[in-house]
């Protein structure tokens, strides 16, 4: 928690290598699979606008959980006060949801879960949490991409490689390759995929 939240107190907005204007990737895919909106769920949303634009299609509640106080104050400053934008500083593993959504979101963070146990604690927590029916979009580095991130390891996935790890409770919709450009301009190779519960 304190790594991120120095990252955040101490970076612009485009002086990290996952910024993006954007979040043109993870809205094409929940546009085009995630089917009617209801409540949803942005993990690690940092100071992505997802949460805001996820509301201007009529999802709602939104959900934008980031284990940084400082990430969650900048969508505070920029999204309109709404009871259905709810913010929430926590630790992914230790968030304990009230109530379950039809959507799950997270660009960038499963992927700095290196430990066999921390994925599986996730992927029960998906479960337990995406209602039968519910998509989750999930975006991580692919097999050629970066093998570290911000001084942290992580780990690298092809679309089959997660389909596996989330099979117990989800199928494989759909999958992408991205090329997400730093605000620097190197390139970061990410592997997308789109799993719909079971039930």
């Amino acid at each position: 928690m304190t790594h991120w939240q120095g990252i955040y107190q101490s970076k612009a907005l485009d002086d990290v290598s996952w910024f993006e204007d954007e979040p043109t990737m993870s809205l094409q895919l929940i546009d085009e699979f995630a089917g009617k909106p209801g409540p949803a769920v942005d993990v690690g949303v940092g100071r992505s606008r997802l949460a805001i634009r996820l509301l201007d299609r009529g999802w709602h509640p939104v959900v934008a959980l980031d284990v940084s106080n400082a990430a969650l104050a900048h969508i505070a400053e920029i999204a309109q006060p709404t009871v259905d934008l709810q913010l929430i500083a926590c630790d992914i593993l230790q968030w304990q949801p009230q109530d379950r959504v039809t959507l799950w979101h997270d660009r960038a963070v499963f992927h700095f879960l290196t430990d066999q146990q921390d994925q599986i604690q996730y992927v029960e927590l998906a479960m337990s949490t995406v209602s039968p029916g519910g998509t989750l979009v999930l975006g991580c580095f692919a097999v050629d991409g970066p093998t570290q991130c911000s001084g942290l390891d992580v780990c690298r996935f092809q679309p089959g490689d997660l389909a596996a790890l989330f099979s117990a409770g989800f199928s494989l919709l759909a999958s992408a390759q991205q090329d997400h450009r730093t605000p620097w301009g190197s390139s970061q190779a990410f592997t997308w995929v789109v799993l719909r519960r079971h039930g």
